[in-house]
């Protein structure tokens, strides 16, 4: 059965989407069944995966959620081939309204993706940054979080609101639900800061921070614009080499 993790902070600009492409497609280099799903309203990784956001004649996720279609028939093929998406559509954003009647409201994604699991190795979510009913139910249908932070002050501030949302819904919804691990992103080695907040961060989760870091690169940021990830734009980056060893970490982790 595949692994569900979830890529969540509520605080916009940490890298949630950059690290949910590039660690799917890493995944998928290293031959893992993978299936991407984006689950926020803005589809950043639908179109950073070559997708139009836009398109009339794409099923996404909202459909999904409100039960006008199966999953199934949202599967897209990516440039990839162990990679899948299911895209995303700003219609997503009033799932959360027409959801409220459904019954067991918080778990309807691990509902639709319970058909799916045994089709793959991994399953990544990139979450709204938001700490609404579709990032609960994200969760509540995740073995693990993947909680990316940049290092700088202002981006610690939130953790203590994402981590009690994580609790409630180990306590309410998914008590099996893990922290996969804190991932520090946009690092510069050089600033005396960066590396101040990393060791008080260590110092707190020590067990639950990766050993992998993403450096600040331009590739990384360059990609999404070409509509890929950063493997298969530029596959030397220092991007590239961060994400796959991310993913290498990930999978001796779950052995």
């Amino acid at each position: 059965m595949g692994k569900v993790i979830a890529i969540a902070n509520q605080k916009g600009g940490v890298g949630k989407t950059t690290t949910a492409i590039n660690l799917a497609a890493s995944l998928a280099v290293m031959e893992k069944k993978t299936l991407l799903i984006d689950a926020a309203p803005q589809a950043n990784t639908t179109s950073g995966m070559n997708f139009n956001p836009d398109s009339d004649s794409m099923h996404t996720l909202y459909e999904v959620l409100i039960g006008n279609i199966d999953i199934s028939e949202v599967l897209l093929d990516s440039e990839l081939q162990y990679l899948q998406v299911i895209p995303s559509h700003i219609n997503l954003v009033g799932a959360e309204i027409e959801m409220l009647d459904i019954d067991n409201r918080e778990s309807v994604m691990k509902n639709c993706l319970a058909s799916l699991r045994n089709n793959y190795d991994y399953i990544i979510i990139d979450c709204s940054p938001s700490l609404g009913l579709i990032t609960v139910n994200s969760l509540t249908a995740a073995d693990s979080v993947i909680i990316p932070v940049q290092p700088e002050y202002f981006a610690l501030e939130g953790l203590g609101k994402l981590l009690n949302t994580i609790k409630l819904v180990q306590n309410k919804l998914n008590p099996n639900l893990s922290i996969e691990g804190f991932l520090f992103t946009m690092y510069d080695s050089r600033l005396r800061l960066h590396n101040q907040v990393i060791e008080e961060v260590k110092s707190h989760f020590s067990n639950m921070v990766f050993d992998t870091m993403i450096s600040r690169n331009v590739r990384l940021s360059e990609a999404p614009s070409h509509g890929k990830p950063a493997i298969l734009y530029d596959a030397i980056s220092s991007g590239t080499n961060n994400y796959m060893s991310l993913a290498q970490e990930i999978v001796k982790n779950n052995k």
